[in-house]
This record gives C-alpha cells, sequence and structure tokens, in this order.
C-alpha cells in the first residue's frame, strides 16, 4: 500500500502534466475575416476557432500563457459550421496587433 506522501507527490506531478498541457490543443488556429481583422485593429480583440469541449477559463489561460497578455474578457458561440469560435478582448496595456503579426495573420 502506498504512503500518504507518495500518492501527494504522484498527484502533483499529474497536476504540472495537465497544466503543461500545450496551449494549441485549446486554441486550434486564429480566424481570419474581414470582420475578425477588424477587430484586431480597431477594438483589440482577437478571435479564433477553439476546441469544442474548452471553457472560457481554458481560452482565457491558454491566451495569456501563450502571448503573455492579460485578457479581459472572453465570449464564444458555437458557428453554424459546429464549431466553437472566441472572441478574446485583450487589455488595453497589450496591443492585438503585435500578436495577430506574430501569427502571420496581418
Amino acid at each position: 500500500m502506498a504512503s500518504k506522501k507518495a500518492v501527494k507527490e504522484e498527484k502533483t506531478i499529474k497536476e504540472k502534466v495537465v497544466k503543461e498541457k500545450d496551449n494549441w490543443d485549446v486554441l486550434i488556429y486564429p480566424h481570419l475575416t474581414e470582420k475578425s481583422m477588424n477587430m484586431v485593429e480597431l477594438e483589440n480583440k482577437l478571435v479564433f476557432i477553439v476546441n469544442k469541449k474548452s471553457n472560457k477559463k481554458t481560452i482565457r489561460e491558454a491566451v495569456e500563457s501563450e502571448f503573455d497578455v492579460k485578457v479581459v474578457w472572453v465570449r464564444t458561440e458555437i458557428t453554424t459550421r459546429g464549431q466553437k469560435k472566441a472572441v478574446v478582448k485583450i487589455s488595453p496595456d497589450f496591443s492585438a496587433s503585435d500578436i495577430a503579426s506574430k501569427l502571420g495573420m496581418i
């Protein structure tokens, strides 16, 4: 029978593995339309197609850790194609245009 200490260590190892999950498992790809590009330039927002099983908290964490920015809010919707789309509002301290250029959107 395993000791309590060994069980606790195993649990923390599992938590680290879950936290180190790739951000691109949540964020599938950036959404490239004229409307989403206007959102980047005018409203400091990014639009992504995301994993259908992800929630707003995991989307926020993925964007913040991947791009080192502060997220104000996340809005999600299911498209007519059955994909999940997330609109992410970036803090005014950071530029969504910089992130878009890193992703090759601009």
